[in-house]
């Protein structure tokens, strides 16, 4: 644990506030979002930080003059972190002038307080998942999806995560809202097609972007993981359902389901670079079509070598 003083030592808790609330002269404890953290020098050489904090009302800048190196030891850009300090007035701004700092823990810390999130309700999205996967009658594919979503951890990660950090569907829960979507447009297609495998062509909409759950951190802003950054969501969805379908589903339904997910972004990724099935066209268009649409309503209409699903 960190030695000296920590946010709020000794001071009984303060009441929330929230940026846009702050005024001169304001003691103030609270958690926020560090987006910018410079190490400078003063006129007379000793170091200070300079940050900028934010929460979901606005943005104020910090400073920290006393004890700049000890205190930037515990946080870095991009956590949250409890601050204590004194608001005040600097060339017509407001700043807070901060007298302990550090990364913010436990049920402080959570991302849903200052990342974007879905409009739409988690827990109905959750039951259209369920209700979709229910419509996978082939067993193998089925026992697939059953421990998927019955994993709570997996469950609880793909809640969360967004599709992307700056496109479509860029907020918390947007990776099941685009899933839910994508799946339900599998399963209308396969009204339209009779011949296509509902089976893989539904299980394979559901999974797609499974990776994604691996793919990002949650802070003062959407991060990539190690593996996000260096793997990227294919290959970690393609790794986690070789991982959960291990015993469930025979290498018939396995590679057909892996076409699927390698391709649904394009053929340049297969063997060969083309589809091999029906189905993984299907899933490319149907996927290019809700992130595509998703993407015009949140950012307007983009030239089509700009959109990225």
């Amino acid at each position: 644990m960190p030695s000296g003083p920590q946010p709020g030592a000794g001071a009984s808790p303060a009441a929330p506030v929230t940026v846009a609330t702050l005024r001169p002269g304001q003691d103030v404890v609270a958690v926020l979002a560090c987006t910018r953290k410079d190490r400078l020098m003063t006129r007379t050489g000793s170091p200070y930080l300079a940050l900028e904090l934010r929460d979901a009302t606005g943005t104020i800048a910090g400073r920290v003059f006393r004890d700049a190196d000890v205190l930037g030891g515990r946080f870095e850009r991009g956590d949250l972190v409890r601050v204590a300090g004194r608001v005040e007035r600097f060339r017509d701004e407001l700043q807070i002038d901060v007298r302990a700092i550090a990364r913010a823990e436990g049920a402080d810390a959570d991302p849903a307080r200052f990342l974007p999130v879905a409009y739409r309700d988690l827990d109905e999205l959750d039951g259209f998942l369920e209700s979709i996967a229910g419509e996978v009658r082939d067993p193998q594919l089925a026992a697939l999806l059953e421990a998927l979503l019955g994993d709570a951890d997996l469950r609880a990660a793909w809640r969360r995560a967004p599709c992307s950090r700056n496109g479509h569907h860029a907020y918390l829960g947007g990776l099941l809202e685009h899933t839910v979507a994508v799946a339900t447009l599998a399963l209308e297609t396969c009204q339209l097609h009779p011949r296509l495998d509902q089976n893989l062509l539904v299980t394979a909409a559901i999974v797609h972007d499974l990776g994604k759950t691996r793919e990002f951190t949650y802070g003062a802003e959407i991060g990539l993981t190690d593996e996000g950054r260096l793997l990227g969501h294919v290959e970690l969805g393609l790794r986690l359902l070789h991982e959960r379908g291990e015993g469930l589903i025979d290498d018939a339904r396995r590679v057909a389901l892996a076409h699927c997910v390698l391709t649904h972004h394009g053929p340049d990724q297969a063997p060969g670079r083309r589809f091999g099935s029906a189905e993984a066209i299907a899933l490319y268009r149907l996927n290019a079509v809700d992130a595509a649409v998703k993407g015009a309503i949140e950012h307007g209409i983009a030239p089509a070598a700009a959109i990225n699903p």
